[in-house]
Formats: C-alpha cells, structure tokens, sequence
C-alpha cells in the first residue's frame, strides 16, 4: 500500500536504529538511510512529548540544504518518561543499573515522536505509551546488562529482549511504539501524506 503512495517519493530514514529500520522494510516503504551527527541537547524547560518532538525537528535540520523537491525526511526520537525526568541512553553499564533499578516495580512512559520533512514543511506526530515493570532484583537487572546491550536503547532496555519478557507485567498504548517507532503513526501519516505535506 505505501509503495505505491510513495511511488514519487524519495524517502530518507535518518536513523541508525537497526530496529526502526526493519519496521521500513516490515511496512514495505523504500528507503535510503542517511545519517548526520547532532547533539541531542535541549532545553531544561521542556518536558514530556515536547522533547522528543523537539529532537526529531532537530534532527531534520542538517538535512535542510541538501533535499530535493521529491525528498521526504523521516527523522525519530525516542525517550523514557519516569518521575518528571527524560531518560535517554546510559552512557555506561552503572547508569543502565540505575535506571533500571528506577523503573523497578513502576510505571513510566516511552515517548516517540516522528517528523516528516520537505522542502515545503514538515510535521511531527507522538505517541505515548505507559509500562510497568515488576520489582527486579539486582541480579536481574545486571544479568541483563551483561547479557544484551542496554547501553544504545533509550531508559535501558528493549522491550523486545529477555527484560521484557521477565520484568513487563502491564502495557498501555503501541507495542512497537517502546520498540522505538509509533508504526501506526508512521503508516497514518503517510498514508494522508498529500493532506499533511
């Protein structure tokens, strides 16, 4: 369905994420990726969804000299929302413990926001879901870290991995969204691409 939308586009995934990048192949949407450094510094004052809408406009801004008029740009942010506080990846094995040891026998909430950008605008949509953990022991929670790689996925963990299946005892909202992309979203928008672009 979305090949055939898309037949005049040229659709760029500036994304690393091996995980978003199979959820373009598994959505059948050609695309190139390509990939440009940012620093994902923002602003103290925004919280919740206006991070990660902030980030993925950021993220476009790179691009913007260089698109041409049949280039579509999709960039993405992904964080874990928990106690007013935006975790994004641990830089080390200590700071995934101790997220991982905050969202122990809690709920918090992934957010992901995605921008479509042209030469002529740009939109952004997000999606919100809520998780809850079960209480973990410190075991676990360094099994885990020596066992997977927590350290490039935003709040610790990838839903998809053994954490998921141990410690996930209830989820609100888009699966695939805590995997790092709202597919839902991504399919919605594009489908309306003429409306919204």
């Amino acid at each position: 369905m979305l090949k055939e939308i898309l037949k005049n586009y040229n659709v760029i995934l500036a994304s690393g994420s091996p995980r978003r990048q199979q959820f373009f192949r598994d959505l059948n949407i050609p695309f190139e990726v390509r990939l440009k450094e940012i620093d994902e510094v923002f602003d103290n004052t925004l919280v919740h969804s206006q991070i990660t809408d902030y980030l993925a406009r950021l993220k476009a801004l790179p691009f913007k000299e260089e698109l041409k008029p049949n280039d579509l740009l999709i960039t993405s942010d992904t964080i874990v929302w928990h106690n007013n506080t935006a975790l994004g990846k641990p830089r080390n094995n200590n700071e995934a413990f101790t997220m991982l040891k905050s969202l122990s026998n809690a709920t918090h909430e992934v957010i992901t926001s995605v921008n479509f950008k042209n030469q002529m605008a740009q939109k952004t949509v997000n999606a919100t879901t809520k998780v809850t953990f079960k209480a973990l022991t410190d075991n676990e929670i360094w099994y885990y870290i020596k066992n997977y790689a927590p350290l490039d996925k935003a709040g610790s963990y990838g839903i998809q991995d053994w954490i998921g299946q141990i410690a996930v005892t209830h989820i609100e909202g888009s699966y695939f969204n805590v995997m790092g992309l709202p597919t839902h979203l991504v399919y919605q928008t594009l489908e309306h691409l003429d409306l919204s672009l």
